[in-house]
């Protein structure tokens, strides 16, 4: 049964990593309660400073108008991060915190959602399912705000310095210049937080900031390994014996799957570069397109490749 309370500053259970990041802000700016949905005692037991059963926290924050790249790279590192055992924390808007939630709760991992509305809300509305799912899979709800509180502009901005608070590090997917999202990282730099950034195309707009955190000093990321080493979590040996056939086509076999053919290595060497519409993949390769339309389908149904906005890209 879903459980419903409040946390006050004063009470032991009080998260002690927010508590303490909070000093570093003028008093009347840190929450002095946190309404909750789920089981607070799973995430922030009595004297303790971690999440989930002695796992840390890690907020993961990116645009709203996330691209396929930004998706594709949000699911699969945190994917492995929330496998692994860390507790994703994000903010629960459309685009990047909804792909971070729907990572972890897919895998079984533990997530917290923190909310700009009060606890009562559900907000965006669309994301009623994804609200659901959270709490289904022993995930956590919080919000500092009461009952039917609706968003403000400035209650965005509060909720960033809770997800900044809880975590021990902070993943920017994808930024723009004017993002949010940077809103939580520098309140991650202001709590003494590690932030890790996902690189992004140079003339893609929701990329320019989180180009722009790196060259700050923020930690590029290419794999979960990245954060996961920072965790000091160590890799899953069968995972790492496994990767070199994800990188090498010759060498893939998909769960009882025919070996891959020539056509089909081709398609995946361009497809690693960039993803690419059928009827450019079909001139590249100089073969007809409904061959390679044929191709394509197979290689989907293998799950070699899908298909996002028209283009076709490697989903390994």
């Amino acid at each position: 049964m879903m459980q419903q309370g409040v946390v006050e500053l004063t009470d032991k259970n009080y998260p002690k990593a927010l508590k303490k990041a909070l000093k570093n802000l003028v008093p009347s700016l840190g929450p002095k309660k946190l309404y909750y949905k789920g089981n607070w005692d799973d995430f922030f037991p009595p004297g303790r400073d971690s999440a989930a059963a002695g796992k840390d926290c890690l907020g993961v924050v990116g645009s709203r108008h996330l691209t396929s790249y930004g998706r594709r790279a949000t699911e699969q590192i945190v994917t492995e991060a929330a496998a692994a055992g860390v507790t994703i924390v994000s903010g629960f808007m459309y685009g990047g915190d909804e792909a971070a939630h729907t990572a972890a709760v897919r895998c079984g991992g533990k997530t917290i959602a923190v909310m700009p509305c009060g606890i009562n809300m559900i907000h965006p509305p669309q994301q009623k399912e994804l609200y659901n799912q959270i709490l289904e899979n022993n995930g956590l709800i919080i919000s500092e705000y009461e009952g039917d509180f609706l968003p403000q502009n400035w209650s965005y901005v509060q909720r960033d310095r809770i997800v900044a608070g809880l975590s021990k590090a902070v993943l920017v997917t994808e930024a723009g210049l004017d993002s949010g999202s940077l809103i939580t990282a520098n309140y991650a730099k202001k709590f003494g937080r590690k932030v890790f950034a996902l690189p992004g195309q140079i003339f893609s707009e929701v990329s320019k900031g989180s180009i722009k955190l790196i060259q700050e000093g923020a930690t590029a990321v290419s794999e979960a390994n990245d954060i996961l080493k920072y965790y000091k979590i160590l890799v899953n040996p069968v995972k790492a014996k496994r990767a070199p056939s994800s990188q090498n086509p010759e060498n893939f076999v998909s769960s009882g799957l025919t070996k891959i053919g020539g056509l089909e290595e081709k398609i995946i060497a361009h497809l690693r570069r960039e993803p690419m519409e059928a009827d450019s993949l079909a001139r590249a390769l100089c073969v007809p397109a409904a061959q390679l339309g044929t191709t394509l389908s197979l290689m989907q149904l293998k799950g070699v490749v899908s298909q996002d906005n028209g283009k076709y890209f490697f989903a390994l």
